[in-house]
């Protein structure tokens, strides 16, 4: 089963050094329903990996191209330091179905005004 976590996590890295996105829309998703986590625990689990330098060498390639704003990175670190401790107090009071729901109209709103900007 270790190997198939592998995979997951080499399809989300892909996407993550791709698209700058792998946690909230390829991780909890198939956490949830590829290997049967509640959403909960799909995004506790995804916080915790992502608690070592996961995506170091993906932002170190950003970084020699020019493309990494490190006192922007920095800043928005901090807040989402502080930010994630908050969530992750307040989520465990939200139903299951609620946070599945709340986070699928988050995911279609995001999509759809990517889809329709410039």
């Amino acid at each position: 089963m270790w190997w198939s976590y592998i995979i997951l996590g080499l399809f989300a890295g892909v996407f993550s050094g791709f698209f700058g996105l792998g946690g909230g829309t390829i991780l909890i998703p198939a956490m949830m329903y590829i290997f049967g986590l509640t959403q909960h625990q799909a995004q506790g689990t995804t916080l915790a990996l992502m608690v070592p330098p996961i995506g170091i060498l993906a932002a170190w390639r950003y970084y020699q191209s020019g493309n990494v704003k490190i006192n922007m990175a920095l800043f928005i670190c901090l807040g989402f330091l502080i930010g994630g401790l908050i969530g992750a107090e307040f989520v465990h009071h939200v139903p299951e179905q609620l946070l599945k729901k709340i986070f699928a109209v988050f995911l279609f709103v995001v999509g759809v005004r990517m889809f329709l900007g410039k």
